[in-house]
């Protein structure tokens, strides 16, 4: 997914350098939406996670 956002942003600049403002506008949006997407479910997953059980037996 991380990937995904990188794709767009990279599409984004380089739209943005040729002077393509409406694709790279839409480019960014786009990247934007994926990344914060990405960042929800990471946080969402470390936090339904199981916390790692420490044994002190020897």
């Amino acid at each position: 997914m991380i990937r995904s956002a990188i794709m767009f942003l990279a599409i984004a600049l380089i739209a943005g350098i040729f002077g393509f403002g409406v694709i790279a506008g839409s480019g960014a949006v786009i990247a934007q939406t994926i990344f914060f997407i990405a960042v929800v479910m990471l946080l969402v997953s470390l936090l339904s996670s199981p916390p790692a059980s420490r044994s002190i037996d020897s």
